[in-house]
């Protein structure tokens, strides 16, 4: 039984675990926080990262923070106190492309291949193995990941060179974050018309005017239904913020981006741990009669 090591398993990491086990994977993981659920689904715990790239030639990194990153693989019982030749190391968390690109030399010093990998897809979709994974860096090294990548999703896509996966992802993220808020608009606008809802969605889901976060979220929106939450509001908003970089960076003009970031940055307040799809509380809180001033 070939053996995997995963380091964050989280609310994504965690359903990608699940997938590898069942595809016959022994995995050996390490968080900060409570490993338990990974132990029931048959993983096998590690008590730090070095743990982890000692019993594994091939690691998956999941890490939430450019801060957790360094940790994992410079820290204290890092990566780099096992690290050593023919290893590969996927870092699928999303940080900007000079951080993750800063490990490259750092890890190849221990002859270890450093690969950019990124996650599209809500945790529920992971789990169904609908995620879609994005890979960039040493074509070799994905070659060799591609068959272990097939063991927890059924699309994975490589780019090219390191930073192409993360570049990707934040394409991706921007449409994400465009169709969850027309989604929002649209049903605010729906609400008015006196259709059946259900109806309508389902309608929509499968006709030209659908997407996939349309598909997911439309329903939520009309059964207020925000919790447990499959997608972080902050996360996304942090996400836009970095495509504003990258774009300003490439010279693009980004005037509807400008609008969508605004549009996020006054919904956090009140969507709190909550779902993002609650950011249609912000249209409608918008679309409320405005009280006129007492004289």
């Amino acid at each position: 039984m070939d053996t995997i090591g995963f380091i964050g398993v989280g609310k994504i990491g965690l359903p990608i675990c699940d997938n590898l086990i069942k595809s016959g994977y022994r995995v050996v993981g390490f968080r900060r926080s409570s490993l338990a659920d990974f132990e029931k689904l048959g993983g096998v715990p590690a008590k730090s990262a070095a743990e982890v790239g000692a019993a594994a030639d091939v690691v998956f990194t999941c890490l939430p923070s450019d801060e957790a990153l360094q940790e994992v693989v410079q820290g204290p019982h890092g990566l780099l106190d096992t690290a050593r030749p023919g290893q590969i190391v996927v870092e699928l968390g999303s940080h900007p492309v000079p951080v993750k690109q800063k490990y490259v030399p750092v890890l190849a010093t221990k002859g270890v291949s450093f690969v950019d990998g990124e996650v599209s897809g809500t945790p529920g979709m992971v789990a169904a193995r609908k995620g879609v994974i994005f890979l960039g860096g040493d074509r070799e090294a994905v070659r060799r990941l591609e068959p272990i990548v097939a063991g927890f999703a059924d699309s994975c896509s490589y780019f090219g060179p390191f930073g192409t996966a993360t570049k990707a992802k934040l394409i991706n993220n921007l449409l994400v974050g465009l169709h969850i808020a027309g989604t929002a608009q649209a049903m605010v606008i729906a609400a008015k018309t006196g259709v059946d809802m259900d109806l309508l969605v389902k309608s929509i889901a499968s006709g030209s005017g659908g997407s996939t976060q349309f598909g997911i979220r439309a329903p939520w929106m009309v059964a207020r239904k925000f919790t447990p939450q499959q997608g972080s509001a902050p996360g996304l908003a942090h996400y836009l913020d970095m495509v504003k970089d990258f774009a300003d960076a490439e010279g693009v003009a980004t005037p509807l981006l400008d609008c969508l970031i605004d549009i996020y940055r006054r919904a956090l307040p009140g969507i709190g741990e909550r779902d993002v799809a609650a950011i249609i509380e912000l249209f409608e809180n918008d679309s409320q009669p405005k009280r006129e001033a007492t004289p």
